[in-house]
C-alpha cells in the first residue's frame, strides 16, 4: 500500500482538487492520502486568531475565509450536494463558537484547536469530490488516531499507541477503499487537538507510512522534486534525482523547505522510501530519498528568514563557562526555541533562533540578571550544504555578514535582511 500527502498548493481550488483526482485515479487501492489545508487557509486562520486574541474585529477575515471554501464546492459540485455544504459550514460553526468563546489564557492550545480546521475542511472537501468521482472513500478525523501529548503547536507523538490505533482502525477499510484524512494535526487523551508544527503535513505522512509499513511514501509539491535551492530565491536550481536519508534529514533540518524535519525518521527506521513529486508533472520521476549513499553533491543553497541572533555576555568579565551554557540552554529549552546556529567565545555565547517576540521578551526577563543580552531580528541565515569556495562566494558577495561558521561540509552565515533579486546558481 502507498500514502500520498497533497500539500496546500496541490488543492487551492476546483482545479487543482480535480488535478488530485486525476493523479489518484492511475493508481489502485490500498492508498492513504493526506491533505493539508487548502491554499494559504492556514496563514488566513493565523490571522483571524491573532485578530481575536489582540481583541480586534475578526468577522471579515473569517466569512472571506469561509467564502474562499464554499466558492471551491459550488465549483466542484455545480448541482448542490447538501452533506458537503452542511459538513463545512459545521466546521465553520465550531469555530466562530470557539472564537466567541476564546478567553486569554494559553496562545498556543488556543492556536492549535483555530488553526485545524483548514485540514479538516480541505478533507472533508476532496473526500465528497472522490466520492462524487465514483471512488470508494473514507473520511477518517486522524485526531483520535495520532496520540500525541499536550506540547501545543509542536506536539510528541505517542508512537505505541498511534501505530496500534492506526493499524486497528485504517488497515482493514484499505482492502476495499481509498482513506482520506488531515496532515499537521493529532489529539491528547484529554481529546484537545494539537498540531505537529508549521508545515507539518509532511510529518503525517511519515506516521502513517511508518505504522501501516506502507511500500512508499510520496509528497506531491509543486516544483520537479527535491532541488539544490528554493527556486523562490534561485534561478536554475537542479533537481537530484536520489539522495540519501542522511542528506535530506541535514538539509531539512537546516531549513530547506521541501521536506518538513521529522518525516525522514520514522521512514528511514523502516526503510521506506519517500518520493517527491510533481503534482504539475505527476508523470515526471522526481526524487527518490532511501538507503543509498550518494556520491558528492552539487551545493545546496538553503534560506531561512525571520532569524534573531541573541547574544548573552558575562556581566563580571569571566569566562563563558559550561554552567553558565547550561543556564542558557535551560532558558532555551523552557521556551522553546530551536536554535538554528550558535557560537561561542571567551565572555559570550551566541545562538541563531527563529524569531518570536514573546518567548524572546520572556527570555530576556528571565536571564537579564546574569547576562547582558543583545540582540538582532529581521535577519536571514543561510546555509551551504557540501560547499566549495566558489559557491560561498556567490553567496556572501555584497551581505553584511555578522556570523559565520564552516564545518567539513557545512558553511553557514547569518546576515541582514537587504533583499536582493533572485540569483543564478
Amino acid at each position: 500500500m502507498k500514502v500520498f500527502k497533497f500539500g496546500g498548493a496541490s488543492v487551492k481550488d476546483a482545479a487543482a482538487v480535480r488535478n488530485v483526482t486525476s493523479i489518484v485515479s492511475q493508481y489502485s487501492n490500498p492508498l492513504v492520502i493526506v491533505v493539508s489545508a487548502m491554499g494559504k487557509t492556514t496563514n488566513a486562520l493565523e490571522e483571524i486568531f491573532n485578530l481575536r486574541y489582540a481583541g480586534q474585529p475578526y468577522e471579515t477575515a473569517l466569512q472571506t475565509c469561509q467564502d474562499y471554501h464554499l466558492g471551491i464546492i459550488k465549483d466542484l459540485f455545480p448541482d448542490v450536494r447538501s452533506e458537503v455544504y452542511t459538513a463545512v459550514n459545521e466546521q465553520f460553526s465550531f469555530l466562530r463558537a470557539y472564537l466567541e468563546k476564546l478567553l486569554p489564557g494559553n496562545y498556543d492550545e488556543h492556536y492549535d484547536q483555530v488553526v485545524s480546521v483548514g485540514e479538516l475542511v480541505s478533507s472533508i472537501i476532496v473526500q465528497h469530490y472522490l466520492a462524487a468521482q465514483q471512488f470508494k472513500t473514507t473520511w477518517l478525523d486522524c485526531r483520535p488516531l495520532i496520540c500525541t501529548d499536550d506540547s501545543w503547536r509542536e506536539a510528541k507523538v505517542d508512537w505505541p499507541n498511534t501505530e496500534r490505533n492506526i493499524r486497528e482502525k485504517v488497515q482493514p477499510l484499505l482492502t476495499t477503499q481509498l482513506v482520506i484524512t488531515q496532515g499537521f494535526l493529532g489529539g491528547t487523551t484529554q481529546n484537545r487537538t494539537t498540531t505537529l508544527g508549521r508545515e507539518g503535513s509532511d510529518f503525517t505522512g511519515a506516521i502513517f507510512a511508518y505504522c501501516l509499513r506502507a511500500e512508499s511514501l510520496t509528497i506531491w509539491k509543486d516544483v520537479a522534486g527535491f532541488l539544490n535551492a528554493d527556486p523562490k530565491y534561485f534561478e536554475n536550481t537542479t533537481k537530484y534525482p536520489q539522495i540519501s536519508y542522511h542528506d535530506t534529514v541535514e538539509m531539512a533540518y537546516y531549513g530547506a523547505t521541501v521536506i518538513h524535519p521529522k518525516t525522514i525518521k520514522p521512514l528511514a527506521n523502516r526503510h521506506i522510501p519517500l518520493l517527491v513529486k510533481s503534482f504539475l508533472d505527476p508523470a515526471a520521476a522526481g526524487t527518490l530519498i532511501n538507503d543509498n549513499q550518494n556520491e558528492k553533491l552539487i551545493p545546496a543553497f538553503i534560506r531561512k528568514d525571520q532569524q534573531c541572533l541573541i547574544s548573552f555576555g558575562v556581566r563580571d568579565y569571566t569566562f563563558i563557562s559550561e554552567k553558565n551554557l547550561s543556564v542558557i540552554f535551560h532558558a532555551l529549552a523552557d521556551l522553546r526555541f530551536k536554535i538554528n546556529l550558535m557560537q561561542n567565545s571567551a565572555i559570550s555565547f551566541s545562538v541563531c533562533t527563529n524569531y518570536h517576540a514573546e518567548r524572546l521578551q520572556l527570555l530576556r526577563e528571565q536571564l537579564q540578571e546574569q547576562f547582558i543580552i543583545h540582540y538582532n531580528t529581521g535577519l536571514l541565515l543561510f546555509t551551504i550544504k557540501n560547499y566549495d569556495e566558489e559557491s560561498i562566494r556567490f553567496l556572501t558577495q555584497a551581505r553584511e555578514i555578522l556570523l559565520e561558521q564552516r564545518t567539513r561540509t557545512t558553511y553557514q552565515f547569518v546576515c541582514r535582511d537587504n533583499e536582493k533579486p533572485k540569483q543564478s546558481i
